[in-house]
């Protein structure tokens, strides 16, 4: 995975956490400081639930090894998108408070003290704060997101804080079957609204995510179920 040329796998879920635990602990093992390993990909790709797997497994190995640092903790707050009339277009990147993330991400790689993050909550449809901590000791950053390798500003500032970036991919009709079933499942919002939404944003974002693929040091092809 450290070669200059992407490689492009297809794997299970099982057998690409098998994988990324080798290859963030190689990088412990080779590299100082602290290392940011990057899982990108569209939403509904599966990458949150492998990248809280990965830190999981680390951590079961060396305990504080590592840490979860969700993209989606900086979501604008909902009062602001409604202020700016954007609520409809949640998800997309303008609706993200990129240049946050990336002081975030920048100071967690100099950090020599505890720091506390902000997640994303979906059965509140916004941001709550302080809500993980990375402690002093972590060194490896299990940085997870959609837009982590797109080009354009302010995003173009996370691709080289990352010592290692893994694009997910699963088929585009199975990203707007899963979508469907979560957003009925949190049950804020109607059919028919959640339809126009993952039509209109979703799968655009997808769309969007997948042109940042080659920027990756490594692409994997989830092959599951559904």
């Amino acid at each position: 995975m450290e070669d200059a040329q992407q490689q492009i796998l297809a794997l299970t879920p099982e057998a690409a956490l098998a994988i990324l635990v080798d290859h963030a602990r190689n990088l412990a093992a080779r590299l100082p400081g602290r290392i940011a390993i990057g899982l990108a990909g569209g939403p509904g790709v599966g990458k949150s639930t492998l990248a809280v797997r990965l830190v999981e497994a680390l951590n079961a190995q060396t305990p504080d090894l590592a840490a979860y640092i969700p993209m989606d903790g900086f979501h604008m707050l909902h009062a602001k998108l409604e202020a700016l009339g954007t609520v409809k277009d949640k998800g997309a990147p303008h609706t993200f408070e990129g240049a946050a993330f990336a002081d975030f991400l920048e100071r967690l790689k100099n950090a020599g003290e505890d720091i506390f993050g902000p997640l994303y909550s979906r059965k509140i449809e916004d941001v709550v704060q302080n809500a993980f901590i990375v402690k002093a000791e972590v060194r490896l950053l299990i940085v997870e997101g959609n837009y982590l390798l797109l080009e354009n500003p302010p995003w173009r500032r996370i691709r080289p804080l990352l010592e290692s970036a893994v694009f997910i991919a699963v088929p585009r009709e199975t990203v707007r079957a899963r979508l469907l079933k979560r957003h009925a499942e949190e049950g804020l919002f109607s059919a028919e609204r959640n339809r126009e939404h993952i039509e209109r944003v979703d799968l655009s974002n997808y769309d969007l995510v997948a042109r940042s693929r080659p920027r990756a040091d490594v692409s994997i092809n989830l092959i599951t179920d559904n």
